[in-house]
């Protein structure tokens, strides 16, 4: 029996029975007396289980939990490993990392400080995913963490919001309503997802572009999740538009040994050539994020159509080269 399962046995032993002598825990758990005593230590000062010893009964039982209602502990009904309280360490160190304006860690961080308490090593374990495990974050633009939590709340319990949004193409405010349908973090940055009444239909919204958002009364207009998400996805990247156009693009053999694994659009299509180059086919309604990447692959990557898309990557070829050479 491992500790893991003594543990949860004698949790278990001192629910079931008023008081639990030392003999009858170890009879039941079949382990030394310095052991036994290890783990009921571990009870009280690791878990704040309220176990004490009762000299008048003879025995151990439960005491009350006192005035501070947080140093009450009970044990879950599925108990962690050691395994999977390093992976959630890990996976705490990655939220810190990725957590563009520390919205989301702050919330976690109660759970994984009594994570780091469950394992005796785990203070060693932490340490060590910090110094071994790297993340780097590019081009993230911070938000406001109250920001994020008012409209974390709204769209969790069903309610309307109201903000001021600044357009970054033109620095243009308007004041939008919106119900809000979900929350996405894509390449280093929130978005939110929402009906917006404004312009009466689906809108993605830059989180560090809303302002002064605050919850309004009245109902929510709901969106199949499934439906939503389908039509958010159905062109490249995070810009939504009524008209979808494909892009059939070609890629060099050497470059093509990196983008034939990787995956632009859910319905893209693709086939290799006999040379080696990559042929690509992504639909999109919006060129501007798709000459992004389109750009960053330079002479390696021939846009083969549409002719309006071809334009707008030669326009802008146009301008580096008149701006730097």
């Amino acid at each position: 029996m491992d500790r893991t399962e003594r543990i949860y046995k004698i949790q278990n032993m001192l629910r079931q029975r008023r008081v639990v002598t030392f003999s009858a825990f170890e009879e039941a758990l079949e382990v030394s007396r310095a052991t036994l005593k290890r783990d009921l230590e571990y009870l009280r000062s690791r878990i704040h289980l309220p176990v004490i010893y009762d000299r008048d009964a003879g025995g151990y039982l439960l005491g009350e939990t006192g005035a501070n209602p947080e140093k009450s502990h009970e044990l879950p009904g599925l108990w962690f490993s050691s395994t999977e309280i390093h992976a959630l360490l890990t996976m705490q160190h990655l939220i810190e990392g990725l957590d563009a304006g520390g919205v989301i860690a702050p919330h976690i961080e109660p759970l994984m400080n009594r994570l780091n308490q469950l394992l005796s090593s785990a203070k060693d374990d932490a340490r060590e995913v910090r110094r071994r495990v790297h993340i780097i974050a590019l081009a993230r633009r911070p938000i406001k963490p109250e920001h994020f939590q008012l409209i974390g709340a709204a769209l969790l319990q069903r309610k309307r919001l109201s903000f001021n949004y600044v357009a970054r193409s033109n620095e243009q405010v308007t004041l939008r309503q919106v119900s809000p349908q979900g929350l996405v973090y894509y390449r280093e940055n929130w978005y939110l997802d929402a009906w917006c009444h404004l312009r009466d239909g689906l809108r993605s919204f830059a989180m560090d572009r809303i302002g002064q958002p605050h919850v309004l009364p009245g109902e929510v207009k709901e969106l199949d999740p499934e439906i939503f998400r389908a039509e958010l996805n159905r062109s490249y990247g995070i810009f939504a538009g009524d008209r979808i156009e494909w892009a059939s693009l070609r890629f060099s053999p050497e470059r093509s040994r990196w983008v034939a694994r990787e995956q632009w659009h859910p319905d893209q299509r693709s086939t290799t050539s006999n040379d080696g180059s990559y042929h690509l086919e992504v639909p999109y309604s919006d060129h501007r994020e798709l000459i992004m990447d389109i750009l960053k692959h330079g002479a390696h990557c021939e846009v083969l159509s549409p002719e309006t898309l071809r334009e707008a990557v030669s326009k802008e070829i146009r301008l580096l080269g008149e701006k730097y050479f």
